[in-house]
């Protein structure tokens, strides 16, 4: 017999079933329905349904066929008009067979409905059962610790080693317990943390804030099943905003129901990985923005520690802290954002009921399939907990997601110092920003250096010219030096010295060193005038000069003549004397062009 595919949907009176039996028979089908029980038979398909509520014969029932789809749509009257039936989108749990009453599963009815009465609790109850201690000298057997949902397997990694070295981090999982499993991971992430691949995130953050804008689906979900319950005030209408997709509906087909035996413990540790998982799930959703690639597997898989180290988790806090450390030292983008905005994620996905998480966990059991060394985590947690999840109670997951949404998490929480590291960084980046800004100052003082710098060459080679002009006429140097201390006393006295010396050297405020007059003496010039007055005291000096350096009459050599040749202010003035070569010191110039401006 083949199973068909089918959907249920209902309104207040009536539960609506669409079956896809293509190729069928439709002169010959049979329908059976009584209270919870449902039977549909056309030759070759078959399916039998355990429903979530009672549906009654009154005559009011119809059933139809599209010859076109190859469908049968049945609508079942239900036997109290107005009752909301819970998971009808949880096809695993409905295809389940009703409650048997042999003997041999006697035991797991008893078991389930232990469960069940303990699940109807609406607060967790933290109080875990102590065992005392036995000393492992006492067993002749090795030990073998468990692990995967529930921690009800054990032994695998002994018979497939080679395989899953690539799937976990733990080495030999088998013969390691809880304790000390915990004790590597947090030593290995402590080792893979790198603060400088921390701060480059954290201050070149755009990628980060480019993902941390997406919205994925569960937020438009949210904000319908929000606004549906502000219309209606019911609960119920949080189920609607969910659907599923034919492939997802495929998915539930393919799994085989189970029932699971699940201690306070034990079912303490399948929620707490349930976090886990979802956590990872929604990191990868949005640093890919919805899409999957090749990394997808290993996002998860990593970012998990129920996953990679098959840790089994005491409390929520330790979840989150967990889930954080490893953001911050594996994938890509290491942003305490993204743990923050993961964490939000999460709540809302749990506040959305179990259909949205296991919307969520069919994509993570989807990732695994399609991946070659991770595949073994569907069998060891995710196919586990897709069943499970759909005979989870609604009340169970609101106390969980009010549970998560008190547990806070901060950096400090983390252990790797993040506050510390961050404040450093930033001292850093203002001395940086600091030197930069006084850098632009230097630059900008520059250009106004240079043209003090051009004037100072022009006064200290009009100042070896006249050395020039003395060391050809000694018998004038006498009459020459009172006119120069003279000029010296002016110039001094005017303080117009800019703030580089001649050679380009920094001086302390408002001085500047002149040369002046003979090779011993240098004029100190100093001035907070301004540059147009500066110019007109080297005009000045350069007429004093010039009036040095003439000869007396009688005195002066043939064939010596000097030619002055002067401008407008804003063009060049040259000096330049036409006679034969004088002798004079090194460094001394006997043509001098300036510019004034």
């Amino acid at each position: 017999m083949i199973t068909p595919a089918f959907e249920l949907t209902q309104d207040p009176d009536f539960l609506t079933i669409v079956i896809k039996v293509p190729y069928a028979r439709a002169s010959e089908f049979d329908v059976y329905f009584e209270g919870e029980d449902f039977k549909f038979y056309a030759k070759p398909y078959f399916l039998r349904l355990t429903l979530p509520g009672r549906i009654v014969e009154d005559g009011r029932e119809k059933a139809s066929y599209n010859t076109d789809k190859g469908t049968f749509t049945i609508r079942l009257p239900k036997e109290i008009p107005g009752q909301y039936f819970e998971g009808l989108d949880m096809l695993t749990s409905l295809l389940a067979p009703k409650k048997s009453r042999s003997a041999k599963p006697l035991v797991e009815e008893i078991a389930a409905s232990a469960e069940l009465s303990e699940e109807e609790e609406e607060e967790f109850d933290w109080e875990i059962e102590q065992t005392p201690y036995k000393d492992s000298a006492e067993s002749s057997l090795p030990l073998q610790y468990c692990y995967g949902f529930g921690n009800l397997r054990s032994g695998v990694f002994q018979r497939l080693q080679d395989e899953l070295s690539d799937v976990i981090d733990i080495k030999d999982p088998d013969q390691t317990p809880v304790d000390e499993r915990r004790r590597k991971r947090l030593a290995a992430e402590a080792a893979k943390f790198e603060p400088d691949h921390y701060l480059a995130d954290f201050f070149e953050d755009e990628a980060v804030q480019h993902v941390l804008k997406y919205k994925p689906w569960w937020v438009d979900a949210h904000k319908k099943m929000t606004a549906l319950k502000g219309k209606s005030h019911q609960d119920q209408d949080a189920h609607t905003v969910v659907v599923f997709s034919e492939e997802e509906r495929e998915q539930l087909r393919k799994f085989t129901n189970k029932s699971y035996l699940l201690d306070k413990r034990s079912r303490h540790h399948v929620y707490l990985g349930l976090i886990d998982i979802l956590l990872a799930y929604c990191y990868e959703i949005r640093v890919n923005e919805g899409d999957k690639n090749v990394e997808s597997s290993w996002n998860v898989r990593k970012l998990s520690a129920t996953l990679c180290w098959l840790e089994s988790f005491t409390s929520i806090h330790d979840v989150l802290v967990s889930f954080g450390r490893r953001v911050l030292c594996y994938p890509l983008y290491r942003h305490f954002g993204l743990v923050t905005r993961a964490f939000n994620d999460t709540v809302m996905i749990l506040q959305l009921g179990k259909a949205a998480i296991l919307k969520c966990l069919l994509d993570v059991h989807k990732i695994f399939a399609e991946n070659d060394p991770a595949y073994i985590l569907n069998d060891l947690f995710i196919a586990d907990y897709c069943i499970w999840i759909q005979k989870a109670k609604s009340k169970k997951l609101a106390a969980l997601s009010e549970s998560l949404q008190k547990t806070t998490l901060t950096k400090s929480h983390i252990g790797f110092e993040l506050e510390e590291l961050e404040a450093a960084a930033v001292l850093v980046q203002e001395e940086e920003s600091m030197l930069k800004a006084s850098g632009r100052v230097s630059r900008q003082q520059l250009p106004s250096s240079e043209s003090e710098t051009s004037v100072c060459e022009e006064s200290s080679s009009s100042s070896s010219e006249t050395e020039g002009s003395d060391s050809d006429e000694p018998e004038s140097s006498t009459s020459e030096d009172g006119e120069i201390n003279s000029v010296q006393d002016t110039l001094q006295g005017e303080r117009t010295a800019p703030l580089i010396d001649c050679n380009g050297l920094r001086q302390g405020t408002n001085t500047s060193m002149f040369e002046v007059s003979d090779e011993k003496s240098k004029v100190s010039l100093q001035s907070t005038a301004p540059p147009g007055k500066l110019i007109e005291e080297l005009e000045k000096q350069m007429h004093t000069a010039i009036r040095l350096s003439e000869q007396p009459e009688g005195s002066a050599t043939p064939g010596s003549v000097l030619a002055k040749k002067k401008k407008q202010r804003g063009t060049a003035i040259e000096y330049r004397t036409e006679s034969k070569p004088v002798l004079s010191r090194p460094g001394c110039v006997t043509s001098v062009s300036c510019s004034f401006g």
